[in-house]
């Protein structure tokens, strides 16, 4: 069985570079059947050439089969065209005359260009529609007439201000794998490319030359999600400058007063209207309401898994001559 690393980059080979199982298999030194099984997972739970203006048949369609390559992007592989899939969609529904020589080799072409334009976008300095920021801040909250210390897990779109809040019992990985497939679930899809600080819930040690050891539970949820992580360098916080005023911007209006709550559902019920009720007002630059804003960065979300990422930690625990072993429980929600 490959380690977890190994395994990611597979994931990341077949969904961010576009490879085939065989060339996944030729570039990592495996079987092909074992490529195979790493690149097209889906549930990744820990178990208990012409150019375009030259090409007469294809340049009425050319703008539909486009269409259908971007739409792909936001669907899992399983689910998304092959070139014979769309030779025959195009048969079906547009009376296409062509031969599927000619569809196959433009859906080549253009899934090339794509890959090359993803590429080219991630070189700018701004965060383009569906890209996100994600961090924690502290705040306190009152329950049964006690003062407790809370973690608000803050995810912001820098492209249309709009945020999405969770609030966890502690900053651990549980607490941070949750909070994030709360937001998800909030936001109904997946920002493709994330930016994190180095939390210790993802990131183990810092390398020499600024590589990452990420912890397995948070390699499995990106493989899981198809998302991309992107971390700043160390003592950069400025480099995720939008979420980091963000959570300045939740405490200072949506923690005071300091919130009264009786349950962990209802805490995360109000900052979740909070925020709704946020996208409401006018960008501050734009002068367009965020939420209408928010639908431009919706579109270039990711779908949800049909599977669900449980979010928990195994681990061995040793019992005392009575038969007993010691539980720690995270603190009161």
């Amino acid at each position: 069985m490959l380690k977890m690393p190994q395994q990611e980059y597979i994931k990341f080979l077949r969904e961010a570079e576009g490879c085939s199982v065989n060339e996944i298999a030729r570039q990592v030194g495996i079987h092909w059947r074992t490529a195979k099984r790493y690149a097209d997972k889906d549930n990744w739970n820990e178990n208990i050439n012409k150019r375009r203006s030259n090409s007469p048949v294809m340049g009425p369609f050319m703008e539909i089969v486009d269409t259908w390559l971007e739409e792909d992007q936001l669907l899992p592989r399983k689910q998304r065209h092959t070139g014979v899939r769309i030779f025959h969609r195009l048969q079906a529904e547009y009376a296409f005359t062509g031969g599927q020589r000619t569809v196959l080799a433009y859906v080549k072409r253009r899934k090339n260009e794509m890959v090359l334009e993803r590429a080219k976008s991630y070189e700018r300095l701004e965060h383009p529609p569906g890209e996100a920021q994600v961090d924690f801040t502290t705040i306190q909250v009152s329950r049964d007439q006690q003062l407790l210390t809370y973690k608000l897990l803050v995810v912001s779109f820098p492209s249309s201000n709009a945020a999405f809040l969770y609030p966890t019992p502690a900053e651990n990985q549980e607490c941070f794998l949750e909070g994030m497939k709360q937001c998800f679930t909030q936001m109904g899809g997946v920002p493709r490319r994330v930016w994190f600080d180095n939390l210790s819930a993802a990131v183990v040690h810092i390398e020499k030359h600024g590589e990452r050891q990420l912890t397995e539970g948070f390699q499995r949820f990106c493989a899981h999600y198809r998302m991309e992580a992107v971390f700043c360098n160390p003592y950069s916080g400025h480099e995720k400058g939008h979420v980091e005023s963000k959570c300045g911007y939740a405490k200072r209006n949506w923690a005071v007063p300091i919130p009264i709550y009786e349950s962990h559902e209802q805490l995360a019920a109000y900052f979740a209207e909070q925020a709704q009720q946020d996208r409401e007002r006018p960008h501050y630059a734009k002068k367009e309401r965020i939420a209408s804003l928010w639908e431009e960065d919706r579109r270039h979300l990711l779908t949800l898994p049909e599977v669900t990422f449980e979010s928990y930690r195994m681990s061995a625990a040793v019992v005392n001559k009575y038969g007993k072993s010691e539980l720690r429980t995270p603190p009161s929600r």
